[in-house]
């Protein structure tokens, strides 16, 4: 990604140099468990480990690897260069490319998969904060962007809270199911290598032994890795297109920090923008777009082809960094979000009492007119609010059909706001415990 929507200790999960570091300790590793196999002797595989305080010549790698086209053999060719040939030779025993470049990548998602982790906890705690903070904090609640009925500000902080902390869930499950490793040699058979080695190597780099590889590890632990990023890049979507109909002029129930010296246009002086939440829609596209691939690397020919590699040299940075960025930015504007409730009582009295609609209905049926009459007698009233700006409760009460069944005091009654709001308390027991 590029460095605008970067941050520092997800880049670095990605960069070759971790990537060499990491290389190294699964062979330093491997070496360690093959002497005490007695596969090679133990001063070998100690005299590897005079790399360890080394930093790996990034550029001699890459020259080499011109000469070599192959990458790991480039890693291999400098290591020998920094601890000797003879200590060399004993290094990758009996193993495979894919063995190195396999475990490293399921290091490197489980490193990140902590990040957004992480990540996560700090949005669910500013989405806990604000959610307390306007728990009766009442708005309109919209169906197809149009007034339905009253809720609060507080359950749609709720709302957004219950849906990351299932997403919470799904990154802890998808860390714990990519954290495996191989060292099974070529085609996963051990025929060259204990599966004591794998073993090893896995614990010191707390990963668990692939039951089965062959000469990779399944990728359907990766499409799922993946799946369950695209799904929390959804939810922050989820969360900004929220926000940004809250900003928009007509509306303004809430709207992002507008900081001091902040300018919202280069024509306009008056704008101030959702910038920020329209940014992280954007950036949700690019997380779901490593989705697919990562479903389509699951299908590989035989043992092994390397139809997978350039999708994931691309979308295991791409996706880790953005998401990473996105989910730092959302908690952000949620813990800086600027709340309105007077417009928010203003929007919802717009058109005189329409919202109340329902409780007169029920009111009507439980007084043992027809379901069918009594949305007769409140829909033909509640048009006049729609096409001719009057006030419902007026109406109701000038409709000679409705005031034969309801009194002035009962219709009245059905245009409490606190009726909307008894059970916040529950819902909020639900979700917080």
């Amino acid at each position: 990604m590029i460095p605008r929507y970067s941050r520092p200790d997800m880049v670095a999960i990605w960069s070759p140099e971790t990537k060499f570091r990491i290389w190294y300790e699964i062979e330093a590793h491997a070496c360690d468990a093959q002497a005490a196999l007695g596969v090679i002797p133990k001063e070998n595989a100690e005299a590897v480990w005079k790399a360890r305080d080394v930093d790996f010549d990034v550029a001699r790698i890459d020259e080499i690897e011109a000469v070599t086209k192959h990458d790991v053999i480039a890693f291999l060719t400098h290591l020998a260069e920094i601890i000797g040939n003879d200590t060399a030779r004993f290094v990758h025993q009996g193993m495979t490319s894919s063995d190195v470049l396999d475990t490293t990548f399921n290091v490197q998602l489980v490193r990140a998969a902590d990040i957004l982790i992480a990540d996560m906890d700090d949005l669910l705690a500013a989405l806990k904060r604000r959610a307390l903070e306007h728990k009766m904090t009442v708005r309109i609640g919209r169906s197809h962007g149009i007034h339905a009925e009253p809720t609060t500000m507080g359950l749609t902080f709720a709302r957004f809270y219950a849906e990351m902390e299932r997403n919470r869930t799904r990154l802890v499950t998808a860390r714990d199911e990519i954290a495996t490793g191989a060292i099974s040699g070529a085609v996963g058979t051990f025929a060259n290598i204990d599966p004591s080695v794998e073993a090893h190597v896995c614990a010191e780099l707390g990963l668990q032994p692939e039951p089965i590889s062959t000469q990779v590890i399944p990728r359907d632990r990766h499409a799922a890795f993946f799946a369950a990023l695209g799904v929390v890049a959804s939810s922050i979507e989820n969360v900004a297109i929220e926000i940004r109909h809250m900003q928009r002029t007509e509306v303004l129930e809430a709207e992002e920090f507008f900081s001091k010296g902040q300018k919202g246009s280069s024509a306009m002086p008056h704008k101030r923008n959702p910038v920020l939440t329209e940014n992280l829609t954007g950036l949700a596209r690019l997380v779901r777009m490593t989705v697919v691939p990562a479903m389509e690397n699951v299908a590989l020919w035989h043992e092994r082809d390397i139809s997978h590699s350039s999708v994931e040299r691309n979308i295991g940075p791409d996706a880790t960094i953005t998401l990473d960025f996105a989910l730092a930015r959302l908690t952000n504007v949620i813990d800086k979000l600027v709340i309105y409730p007077d417009n928010m009582i203003a929007n919802m009295n717009k058109f005189r009492g329409l919202i109340h609609s329902q409780r007169v209905l029920l009111a009507l049926t439980q007084k043992g007119i027809s379901r069918e009459d009594s949305y007769r007698l409140v829909q033909r009233n509640a048009m006049k609010v729609w096409e001719e700006g009057a006030d419902f409760m007026t109406e109701l009460k000038g409709d000679a059909e409705v005031t034969a069944t309801l009194s002035e005091a009962e219709i009245e009654d059905k245009f409490d706001l606190g009726y909307h709001t008894k059970h916040v308390d529950t819902i909020f027991k639900r979700v917080f415990g």
